[in-house]
């Protein structure tokens, strides 16, 4: 991937590709999190499907609810995704001792894709918290009208204020786990597809061009955001029921929760939300790594 280290560089393109990734994606998340709120739980309104939950929001909110939340997703995304970015291009170079190699290496991808995913999710747990409970205060919303957040700073501040500092960190083992495992799946996948499709299309043809790595971002960076979620989408449910729980002493425990969610909804509950998330994980994660490349290119970055 990253033929040489370039300091700063790695993390500004790192950045540039968070922010375009909320761009595309905030309004599939928001989607998904309302599902994750509502139809795992005992009580309230239960969505049919992604496109029933995103029409309702729509109908009752406008383009602006499903952007709910998303100031806090931009500066989390955007610094999220510059350490792990960063970090990940860093520690794979140092994994690999200077020595490059054109094929993908999964004892070095993976403990720097995990290590990566694992400091980032001390960023994103606190922003995801918010976040998280600004989206789901909106359409169909439990939430009484006046324990409601004005605003993101609103959110975290009556959050520190009624639950203590700690509370701006629910959820937070959880998020450590789907970021460490999640991101080891995400790169294996995105080195994979990168190598082969560039083998097979280099043997093929020797015109190279901008257009075809474009292709290849799209599809290697698509394909492992799908395999990203399919590994961890059941650890989100878990995090997004910890984050919005309006009870201090529930349990914080993932598994304890998918184990209940299991008894009573099945595989299907440790799933809920895969529609708008599939649909999500494709193009924003293909939005990622075109515009990370792209970024990476035009800072004077070299790839393999």
């Amino acid at each position: 991937m990253v033929e040489s280290s370039s300091g700063y560089k790695e993390y500004v393109a790192g950045l540039i590709a968070g922010v375009a990734t909320v761009i595309v994606g905030h309004p599939f998340d928001t989607v998904k999190v309302k599902l994750q709120k509502h139809n795992t739980e005992a009580h309230g309104i239960t969505y049919k499907n992604g496109l029933h939950c995103t029409a309702r929001i729509l109908k009752t909110e406008g383009v602006k609810g499903l952007y709910r939340g998303a100031t806090p997703s931009f500066v989390g995304m955007g610094f999220e995704s510059s350490l792990l970015f960063g970090i990940y291009s860093q520690t794979k170079e140092l994994l690999q001792g200077g020595v490059q190699s054109s094929r993908p290496q999964p004892l070095v991808i993976i403990p720097s894709a995990a290590f990566s995913g694992s400091i980032i999710s001390f960023v994103l747990c606190p922003s995801e918290l918010v976040k998280c409970r600004m989206q789901v205060q909106g359409t169909d919303s439990l939430v009484p009208k006046s324990g409601r957040y004005t605003g993101p700073l609103d959110c975290a501040l009556k959050t520190i204020k009624n639950e203590g500092v700690t509370a701006i960190f629910r959820g937070g083992t959880t998020t450590l786990l789907r970021e460490a495992i999640g991101n080891a799946v995400f790169f294996s996948v995105y080195e994979h597809v990168r190598y082969y499709l560039h083998l097979q299309l280099k043997s093929a043809s020797s015109d190279h061009s901008n257009l075809v790595d474009m292709g290849i971002g799209i599809v290697s960076g698509g394909l492992s955001g799908i395999a990203f979620w399919s590994a961890v989408l059941p650890l989100d449910v878990a995090k997004t029921i910890i984050q919005t729980s309006p009870d201090k002493s529930s349990s914080r425990n993932p598994f304890q929760i998918l184990n209940s969610i299991y008894r009573r909804a099945g595989l299907k509950g440790c799933y809920t939300g895969l529609g708008p998330t599939f649909f999500r994980a494709f193009p924003a994660n293909a939005t990622a790594i075109v515009t990370w490349e792209l970024a990476m290119k035009l800072l004077g970055v070299r790839h393999d």
